[in-house]
């Protein structure tokens, strides 16, 4: 009993001396390990527990890194520190070169006004721009000149011109322009004059272009690697065709090929070992030329063409073949339709051979001649152009091409309404910017 009454007194003591402790000693010490300030609206007011040694490096880093994360929302949001911001490199712009188209013709004699048709009809609906190459002889230097410097200069933008006198590099420079029509052999030597040319197109004087010369010159993609140069058959009947009827040499295919309208890669013809009837080697195209014109001749009725001819039907893989529409003549359609081609998709490239233009034979042919000579640059299209074709037409209808005007005017009918939309979209681009 008295042990327990030992015990109990002991314990009572060590609880007193606690309290006395407890009351004395703890509120100093917690005091000064945990200050109370006053509250304040800042951000002191809020109580910051204290943070053991080895966890003070990683509050250190999260404290540096916490700004930069902050930048890096603000930033996100659309926020950017200005004094941070970097501002993006200027790439130097690439200019995309200048795709040309070339086109070549040569003119003699009184063929200006025929040939600046032509040229007018191929600016008025291409696309790309062109460089014209003219061989004319040196009288009519300055009436070509005078003619195109009369051209709007909006047109004349679109087009470059260079005006080249009549020469030939071998033979007889008279004996070739006498060959058939005046200085119509000019054509054989444009590989050897064009030497900075790699691609061109040739049409005779009396060409017209009824859709943008961008569609013909397209058929350069679709050579294999044999092929250098696309023609157009002279005849699509062998049975009234002139070269399978009357031809004493050698010619292409079954009807032979019209030079009319010539797609040449220059390049590559200056290339190529042509085979020919003369040596067992292969010659170059300006090698060719002179011995294939002595040995032939006698016996050649078309001049160049005829040379042409005698030289793919020796070569034949080198040749491309294009279909009729785009070398469109009286022989289409003075015999009954026979160009299958453009009964379906219309003239692309109307040919007025035989002096069609300028006669009553082949009224159709006519009109388009005089519509175009005649339009103004600055006219519109359907009232000055469409509706007087349409209007010529009819006074065609007793002659057989007269017969047909769906072939004639269905292509160009499209080319129209092609031209329009593009200069409504050139219009509204303006007025969108402006």
């Amino acid at each position: 009993m008295r042990i327990h009454g030992k015990l109990l007194a002991a314990v009572l003591c060590l609880g007193g001396l606690l309290i006395v402790y407890l009351l004395l000693g703890y509120p100093e010490h917690h005091q000064q390990q945990h200050p109370i300030r006053s509250l304040a609206p800042s951000a002191q007011s809020r109580v910051q527990p204290s943070t053991p040694t080895h966890f003070r490096g990683i509050e250190e880093h999260r404290a540096q890194k916490e700004p930069r994360l902050r930048r890096k929302k603000n930033n996100a949001k659309g926020n950017p520190n200005p004094a941070k911001v970097r501002v993006p490199e200027q790439k130097p712009k690439v200019s995309v070169p200048v795709e040309w188209m070339h086109l070549a013709v040569v003119a003699c004699g009184d063929r200006v006004e025929e040939t600046v048709t032509m040229l007018k009809s191929a600016v008025l609906f291409s696309v790309k721009k062109l460089r014209f190459h003219i061989f004319a002889e040196d009288e009519l230097k300055p009436e070509f000149e005078r003619k195109l410097k009369e051209w709007p200069r909006q047109l004349s933008r679109r087009f470059e011109y260079n005006i080249y006198p009549i020469t030939f590099s071998v033979g007889n420079a008279q004996e070739w322009k006498k060959l058939f029509k005046p200085c119509a052999a000019q054509r054989l030597f444009l590989p050897v004059i064009l030497q900075d040319v790699d691609s061109l197109l040739y049409v005779d004087t009396d060409v017209l272009f009824l859709r943008p010369l961008d569609d013909v010159w397209a058929f350069l993609k679709r050579f294999n690697e044999s092929q250098l140069a696309a023609m157009a058959p002279e005849h699509e009947v062998p049975k009234i065709g002139w070269y399978s009827r009357f031809a004493r040499h050698p010619f292409y295919g079954t009807t032979g090929v019209n030079s009319g309208v010539m797609l040449m890669n220059l390049t590559r013809i200056r290339k190529q070992q042509f085979k020919n009837n003369m040596i067992p080697a292969g010659l170059t195209w300006e090698e060719m030329l002179h011995p294939l014109y002595q040995k032939y001749k006698n016996y050649i009725t078309w001049g160049d063409q005829d040379l042409l001819n005698i030289i793919f039907s020796f070569n034949p893989e080198n040749l491309y073949v294009f279909p009729c529409q785009w070398n469109y003549r009286p022989d289409h359609c003075m015999y009954g339709s026979n160009c299958k081609s453009a009964e379906a998709d219309g003239v692309s490239i109307l040919h007025g051979n035989r002096g069609v233009y300028h006669d009553d034979k082949q009224p159709a042919f006519k009109a388009f001649y005089e519509v175009l000579r005649d339009y103004p640059f600055d006219g519109n299209l359907y009232q000055e152009m469409y509706y007087p074709l349409q209007s010529k037409f009819l006074e065609s209808v007793h002659t057989l091409c007269g017969r047909i005007p769906q072939v004639f005017l269905k292509q160009i009918e499209m080319t129209m309404k092609r031209v329009y939309e593009r200069r409504v979209m050139v219009y509204a681009g303006a007025h969108g910017r402006g």
